[in-house]
């Protein structure tokens, strides 16, 4: 018996809606959360059409493993991992096909999930734990019959085979989620030693990353100001509803972590000195948002939920500062100057018609128009501005005093910036000129900005 795919009537309008416009195909991904018993798809969203040069010269006869461009549709999966809240994962990909091209579609898929999942997890802070599902989904539509064919293939089998699965549309699913919200204050001190000077500045900041993980891994969780058992049911003791179900759409749950300061008793710990070119401080607050269906939801994946969250946002933002810097060609400090930058804040987006909210990041001189526009044409649905969610602008004055106030890591004092900070984390970047110009190198070689499909 195959898995079961839950999903949004919504979603079905939307494939059915799609217009091949002229092409032999058109795919994207589709969006939701895995669970033990069943997978839930709340979203379907069509990667953007790339403007290629040479398109006309293209056979239309040509393998859909040759029109399918494996690179651009990657990259759109990694900007839309990046707006997703913890909880919700890309599930797979769709492909919607002419009927010429109906006998060719399943190598082309199975290539495409596994090269989606490959991409974004190289980004990411945390692994999957053996318990979790495995299984992502691909879905055949043909533009002339409508015929679906649904298939699951387990990611961390390269050798895997399709398995087939059930895709069964449900009214209201996107208005059963549970929400759960949580506010962090980071202090992160990355150092940067001599030996590692070869790397990029991204390089560096991801393994001082994945050292604070770790905290944030091993933290202690309240659920409404209670350590609740991990298979203790999310919703228990909750007030039921008239027909005995709980009230459960809507639901908010305030979540906090306390991190460990020092290690238990029975571990033993040695100090490390480092010869440094420079460090790397992250400060501030993040506001973390996570969705959970509200079927039979655990308190373990609540919590796993949240941590997820609050790993992707920090290190999504960091990534975000680092090409908005090689973008905007920020010229280098002199040799022992200290840098100030403002890490994007967050920008919390409701999908139209559900109590799910996707987010997205912005600096300080980018407009609401902007992101509405970035939303738009990375998940294909219509926003309005006024719907936007500024979730961490916050009292300036209280921003500037508590950061003047903050005592340096390195022992220094650290002029601020002028300007008041009307966002929440800032990154303080200490180093010589050359670990700045082996980033820019690097990271100009492979990376791609994150307004790649504008440009």
């Amino acid at each position: 018996m195959g898995r079961t795919y839950i999903v949004e009537e919504t979603v079905g309008q939307y494939l059915s809606n799609l217009n091949l416009q002229g092409k032999s195909f058109v795919s994207g991904l589709l969006i939701g959360q895995c669970s033990s018993q069943k997978d839930y798809v709340i979203l379907a969203t069509r990667t953007p059409p790339k403007e290629e040069k040479n398109e006309n010269l293209r056979h239309p006869k040509d393998k859909l493993d040759n029109l399918l461009d494996e690179e651009w549709a990657t990259e759109h999966a990694n900007q839309v991992s990046r707006m997703l809240p913890g909880g919700l994962l890309v599930l797979g990909v769709f492909i919607i096909t002419t009927l010429e091209m109906g006998n060719d579609f399943q190598n082309t898929l199975r290539r495409l999930v596994f090269a989606v999942e490959k991409s974004m997890s190289k980004k990411r802070l945390w692994n999957f734990t053996e318990e979790e599902v495995s299984d992502r989904v691909t879905l055949h539509i043909c533009s002339s019959t409508k015929k679906i064919v649904c298939r699951t293939y387990d990611i961390h089998d390269p050798k895997s085979s399709a398995k087939p699965a059930d895709w069964k549309y449900q009214n209201g699913l996107s208005a059963s989620w549970l929400s759960l919200e949580c506010t962090v204050h980071i202090n992160i001190h990355i150092p940067l030693s001599t030996t590692s000077v070869s790397y990029t500045l991204e390089k560096n900041t991801k393994n001082g990353l994945i050292r604070w993980a770790k905290q944030i891994e091993d933290g202690v969780y309240l659920i409404n100001g209670q350590v609740r058992a991990d298979d203790c049911d999310l919703l228990e003791g909750q007030k039921k509803s008239s027909k005995g179900s709980t009230q459960a759409v809507s639901q908010s749950f305030d979540v906090r972590v306390l991190t460990q300061l020092l290690l238990k008793s029975d571990h033993r710990s040695t100090a490390t000195v480092q010869i440094c070119s420079g460090s790397v401080n992250l400060k501030g607050t993040v506001k973390c948002r996570a969705y959970i269906h509200s079927s039979k939801p655990k308190v373990k994946d609540a919590v796993q939920a949240v941590k997820r969250d609050i790993l992707n946002t920090v290190a999504d933002r960091c990534e975000i500062l680092f090409e908005d810097l090689l973008l905007n060609e920020i010229p280098e400090k002199k040799d022992s100057e200290k840098e100030f930058h403002i890490l994007p804040h967050r920008v919390f987006v409701p999908i139209p018609g559900s109590t799910v909210m996707l987010c997205d990041y912005k600096f300080g001189d980018e407009s609401a128009e902007e992101i509405r526009d970035h939303f738009i044409e990375m998940l294909d649905h219509r926003i309005q501005t006024e719907d936007l969610e500024i979730a961490e602008e916050i009292n300036t004055a209280f921003m500037s005093s508590s950061m003047n106030t903050e005592p340096s890591l390195d022992n220094t004092d650290d002029e601020q910036p002028k300007e008041p900070i009307k966002t929440t984390v800032v990154l303080k970047i200490q180093q010589n000129i050359g670990m700045i110009t082996a980033f820019a190198v690097a990271v100009l070689a492979a990376g791609i900005s994150f307004h790649y499909f504008s440009d």
